[in-house]
């Protein structure tokens, strides 16, 4: 068979006329150490010479051989197992770097090197191949990485990106390292469907309960309603063996049984608590299927009289020293533990037989005891219920843990060749064949013995009696009418040995007896500590996490085993099982219900990676199994359901609280964004209405923690109210890095999640702030939850530096208010932007009282983003002793900056917030600071409304406003009406303000009208002489407004005022800016608001 590829053309170089041909194959059997199966020669790999040559060679991409397809042979010489790793052969340079196996070569596509020819290209994209979509250093083979898009995509100059993982792809290091061990073992022993998943569901679901309790059963409900309850239990047992398979069947599962299937669907909430319960249970149930074992001991040594204390202890003794040597076996590896499971389900299986023989052969000595052999008036008797001290629900639960035992296959899937098939397929039909087994021995036992039976061979009847008598018993000539009013020993009501007295060879049910308890201790013991184990390697529980560690080839949880034995020994010594059964069928019935309603989420969130390969469930028949499983909980025992529920969400409450950093893509992530884009289309066909009007603001911030006071105070009034979007335009760089921008998003995106600030970071590229203001005024936000309120900072160094950065700053309020935006400036004396100041994060975070449960959180995600980045945020944890102190001391500027950038995260205090309404907005600018005194750190401070009027009419204004102000409910400790507004400025403060315009006049009287024009088209922010006469009045109210709000305002906390208009084209920026100035200089914080004139206040209900 040639291995040569079919299509290559005779190249230049040997190293691409001759490759290896490798099957890509899921199997994990094999440890494919022989890199060159083929004994062809002609295929052997390129010489040494070859390789040398093929240095630049990409990377190479394996092809399966058509011929080896077709007759699905594997070539000569393969390893044992026949299927290959899906190994690659790479030249040689190919070895792993240093980032944990990823390959990762840089190239020229000027030197004389080829590549491995797609379809006969030259081209360096590759063809759809398995190992793309590999985790790394996974267990069944080599990570490749396929050609970034930047590698292909890019010009030449460009270094590639060094590219990380694709989009919810890295793996927790636990993972990683779990799956680095799972790629050294070689030689690992993994089971097909029937030995790891078939026998140990059987061997499970079969319990004691078949040998010991089936009768008595039969006895209490009779023959209909134990058929009943066996369907009943077998109902919910299936429902959840598809939902398993379903979830089994949707990707590569791992080991961890119950607790992977639940974490990787649900997310680490659920499944940590489940994963936690469920170990937990299983341990007991060790306890409890040994003691089982050691109570049928007891009795047989009762039997001879060979008791050897008094018969607790000796259940104890015996339970001990069983349960160390199960233990033995378990530690020996799963390969004895599985040798031990085949040969106790032989054991098994001969007792079953060996009852249903027995069944068929009628002998005399057994008559008195209640047995007489299959008969139509038996069955007829035995059909209806008979209940003694019992009820059909008790009778459910005490059958109902025997049907349990369906995840013993699941749990161990971290040892199953295939996990995929082998779930399914052995799960469903262990249940299958355990069910039509309860149900032949419910139907046999109740056809064949009578309720009630002395024993005693002399209780026969003579004829002359026969026409009074009734019983079934009667016909065969027995009378055990005496039972009606005392207990007799036997028959099914009463003797729950009647299967080994009915068997054809009794020692043999004993033999079954065993097996059955065993071999469920044994499934539980090995359960428990992978599941466990599974747990501590996600490190949802920090405690745990020295359980994570493995032992062997095999990866064996040594430690986990110690502790499930020393969990198993201390119920043992308990030796009262009545207590905890109920408790351990509750645990399981809480992990049936998950895994179903997983099935029921997974499917509701209609995420695209939910895709099954297996077809066969249905959401609604999952949730009706999930509710199932709930009743059940509570039938069984009610006080149980409850605890069981109360530890659930207890475990849950805690593991959302401490939000492990795992990221699994669970249905509930899925979900959230389904109902996210369903509101917000559902929120688009209404129309607005004002009584809903929230302020959603677009906040020019720059990096989000660039102006902290700018974001900290538009959030106190934004916070669950309304939308806050932080804009940042990136101007500058010729080429943007667009890379860059994302990950920027969202690295900043994470801070202000982790500064719990409720906002969304929305960075753009673009020539300049004017035209990326633009663009963020179009296009951010999504149907109704759009911004419609810009806010900037107001621009300090308006004076210092190029006068067209003026221009584009006034055009951008220009901007907003074109698009229907309202407008907003904040503006401190002391400045807003920190970025410049060096360690301005540790300065910040040591003033903040970060809890002490959230930091171990933060400082590890910080440690994620390894990029030496000096614009990066620092985490909240790092605290001013352990961080290295900014090396320049602060200014007193600096340091006044720093203190004004906190000042809104502190209590406000007693103080006011003073609203300026001066003109009619659409109400805006009350609206603002009523939502702000509503919050808790503002809710002590007044709200003063000032207003301007009329000299003469001072007292009918006032009543004017109280009453706009009462209709609107909106609080007020008082309204001042300022009738002096229009009076002249100050001297000084006119003569400063003419100053202060003096460099930005264009003085066109002074000179040719073609020169003027000509200045002002270079420079169009220049100040008219003309300009300046017309607005004379508006100008001087500014100054004015300045002095009354030194007069009135000074001690405000806040203060809130109507931004004053400029028309647009008529007035220049330069005059619009120093307006702005005078109006704004040397108060308290203040804030220029003006809505767009849309009402958005009403006093209509």
């Amino acid at each position: 068979q040639s291995g040569v590829l079919p299509s290559l053309p005779p190249g230049p170089t040997p190293s691409q006329s001759r490759f290896q041909v490798d099957l890509v194959a899921e199997a994990a059997g094999a440890g494919a150490d022989d890199k060159s199966p083929s004994s062809d020669a002609s295929t052997t790999l390129p010489s040494r010479a070859a390789t040398e040559e093929a240095k630049g060679r990409f990377r190479v991409v394996n092809f399966a051989d058509p011929s080896a397809e077709g007759t699905g042979a594997p070539p000569e010489g393969a390893p044992a197992e026949g299927l290959q790793n899906g190994d690659t052969v790479m030249s040689e340079t190919s070895l792993h770097s240093s980032t944990g196996g990823q390959h990762h070569y840089h190239y020229d596509t000027h030197t004389n090197t080829y590549y491995l020819r797609t379809f006969g290209h030259n081209t360096i994209d590759a063809v759809p191949n398995i190992d793309f979509y590999r985790q790394t250093a996974a267990p069944l083979g080599e990570k490749l990485i396929r050609p970034t898009l930047s590698e292909l995509h890019d010009e030449l100059d460009k270094e590639p990106f060094e590219d990380g993982f694709a989009n919810g792809e890295e793996l927790t290091p636990a993972e990683e390292a779990a799956a680095k061990e799972a790629a050294d073992s070689k030689g690992v022993v993994k089971f097909g469907w029937i030995k790891g998943v078939l026998v140990r569901c059987m061997l499970n679901i079969w319990g004691v309960m078949l040998f010991i309790r089936m009768s008595w059963i039969v006895g209490q409900a009779g023959i209909a309603l134990s058929c009943v309850i066996v369907l009943m239990a077998t109902v919910v047992t299936t429902i959840t063996g598809l939902s398993t398979s379903a979830i089994a069947t949707n990707g590569f599962v791992r080991g961890g049984g119950a607790y992977y299937l639940i974490s990787r669907s649900l997310g680490p909430e659920f499944g940590g608590s489940i994963g936690l319960i469920f170990a937990f249970a299983n341990a007991v149930a060790v306890a409890m299927y040994v003691v089982g074992f050691a109570e049928t001991v007891v009795d047989l040594l009762a039997g001879v009289n060979a008791i050897m204390t008094d018969e607790t202890n000796d259940i104890r003794i015996i339970g001990t020293i069983t349960v160390i040597l199960l233990l033995g076996i378990s530690v020996a590896g799963m390969e004895w533990e599985a040798k031990a499971q085949i040969f106790l389900l032989f054991v098994l299986v001969t007792a079953i037989i060996n009852y249903f023989i027995g069944t068929f052969i009628t002998v005399q000595s057994k008559a008195p005891m209640g047995f007489f052999g299959y008969d139509g008036s038996i069955m007829w008797e035995n059909m209806g219920p008979d209940f003694r001290e019992q009820t059909f629900f008790s009778v459910f639960s005490i059958f109902f843990p025997a049907a349990t035992g369906i995840l013993a296959g699941a749990n161990i899937s971290g040892d199953l060749a295939d996990p995929q098939l082998a779930i399914p397929r052995g799960t469903l039909l262990a249940i299958l064949i355990t069910g039509i087994v309860y149900l032949g021995v419910a139907v046999s036992t109740g056809s064949c013995i009578v309720r009630d039976a002395t024993g005693s061979i002399n209780d026969t009847i003579s004829s002359q009696f026969m026409a009074n008598c009734t019983d079934a018993a009667c016909k065969f000539g027995f009378d055990f009418s005496s039972c009606a009013g005392k207990k007799c020993p036997y028959g099914l009501q009463n003797d729950v040995q009647v299967m080994s007295l009915v068997s054809g060879f009794s020692p043999i049910i004993t033999a079954g007896i065993f097996s059955a308890t065993l071999s469920s201790a044994l499934a539980s013991l090995v359960s428990a500590p992978k599941v466990f184990q599974a747990l501590c390697k996600d490190n949802i529980y920090p405690g745990f996490s020295m359980f994570a560690k493995g032992y062997g080839k095999n990866n064996e949880p040594l430690r986990g085993y110690i502790l499930t034995f020393c969990i198993a020994l201390g119920f043992i010594l308990i030796a009262e099982l009545n207590i905890i059964a109920p408790i351990i069928s509750n645990f399981f019935l809480a992990s049936y219900a998950l895994i179903n309603f997983s099935v029921f989420h997974a499917s509701l969130a209609n995420s695209p990676g939910w895709r099954p390969s297996f077809k066969y469930y249905n959401m609604w028949v999952s949730l009706a199994g999930a509710v199932l499983c709930c009743v059940v909980m509570f039938v069984i025992n009610w006080w149980a359901a409850l605890l069981t529920n109360v530890i659930v969400m207890g475990l849950y409450i805690y593991v959302s609280y401490k939000k492990p950093d795992v990221n699994w893509g669970s249905s509930t992530q899925a979900l959230t964004y389904h109902q996210a884009l369903t509101h917000t289309l559902h929120l688009s066909g209404v129309e607005d209405h004002v009584k809903n009007f929230r302020p959603q603001c677009l906040v020019m911030t720059g990096y989000p923690n660039s102006r902290p006071a700018l974001l900290h105070l538009v959030h106190s009034f934004t916070k669950n109210v309304g939308l806050l979007i932080c804009g940042h335009v990136r101007t500058g760089s010729r080429r943007p890095n667009f890379k860059e921008l994302a990950t920027d998003q969202s690295r900043y995106q994470r801070w202000l999640l982790r500064n719990e600030t409720k906002a969304f970071y929305t960075p753009v590229f673009a020539e300049d702030m004017r035209q990326g203001t633009q663009y963020l005024l179009q296009a951010a936000g999504l149907g109704r939850l759009r911004p419609n309120t810009l806010v900037l900072g107001f621009k300090n160094d308006w004076r210092d530096g190029d006068m067209m950065n003026v221009e584009t700053y006034i055009h951008m309020i220009h901007d907003a208010f074109d698009f229907q935006y309202g407008a907003v400036i904040l503006r401190l004396k002391e400045g807003l932007d920190v970025s410049h100041i060096q360690g301005q994060d540790d300065l910040l975070s040591s003033q903040e009282k970060s809890s002490g449960m959230k930091d171990v959180v933060v400082s590890i995600d910080m440690s994620k983003d390894s990029d030496g980045d000096s614009s990066k945020p620092s985490s909240k944890a790092t605290s001013l002793q352990n961080s290295p102190s900014p090396t320049v001391p602060l200014n007193l500027s600096d340091q006044r900056l720093l203190e004004a950038s906190q000042q809104f995260q502190k209590k406000q205090g007693k103080g006011t917030v003073d609203v300026w309404w001066l003109f009619d907005d659409g109400g805006l600018t009350l609206l603002i600071p009523y939502l702000l005194t509503n919050k808790k750190r503002w809710k002590d401070c007044k709200i003063r409304v000032f207003i301007g009027g009329k000299i003469n009419r001072i007292d009918h204004d006032r009543r004017a406003m109280a009453t706009l102000l009462s209709k609107f409910r909106i609080d007020f400790s008082d309204i001042t009406v300022l009738g002096d507004i229009n009076t002249k400025p100050k001297k000084e403060n006119s003569s400063a303000f003419e100053e202060m315009i003096e460099p930005y006049r264009l003085k066109e009287d002074d000179m040719e009208q073609e020169v003027a024009e000509r200045l002002k088209n270079s420079e169009p922010w220049r100040i008219t002489d003309n300009e300046l006469e017309l607005y004379r009045a508006k100008t001087n109210r500014q100054i004015r407004l300045n002095e009354l709000l030194k007069e009135h305002s000074s001690t405000a906390n806040l203060i809130v005022m109507s931004m004053p208009l400029a028309r647009k084209g008529t007035v220049s920026s330069a005059l619009y800016m120093a307006w702005l100035e005078a109006l704004s200089k040397d108060l308290p914080p203040i804030l220029l608001v003006r809505g767009n004139h849309q009402s958005v206040l009403t006093f209509y209900s």
